[in-house]
């Protein structure tokens, strides 16, 4: 089945498949036919952003542009992905401790 929304950069995805199962990403850019990288700032970070395959994803109806993201200019940083995914209303679950 085709999805309704195209997988363009910006666009908010969701993970169908694997241990990110779940969570909520953005879209980088297309790497070929079937393949995007997607961060969220948190997990997948944009300095190691994840390849994932567009059969895996379901595309939201949220397209959040780059100038919207960090408005003053200069680079775009993991914690402007984070609150540009939370201010859609896809917060991005943080845990205060660290399991050992």
């Amino acid at each position: 089945m085709k999805e309704p929304f195209s997988l363009e950069r910006g666009r908010v995805v969701e993970s169908t498949q694997g241990r990110d199962k779940g969570k909520t990403f953005l879209v980088l850019e297309q790497c070929g036919e079937d393949l995007v990288t997607i961060a969220d700032g948190m997990h997948h970070k944009l300095s190691n952003p994840k390849k994932k395959k567009t059969k895996h994803l379901r595309a939201k109806p949220v397209l959040i542009s780059w100038d919207t993201i960090r408005p003053e200019g200069g680079r775009v940083q993991d914690s402007d992905l984070r609150r540009a995914l939370e201010a859609n209303g896809f917060a991005v679950e943080r845990s205060l401790c660290k399991e050992g």
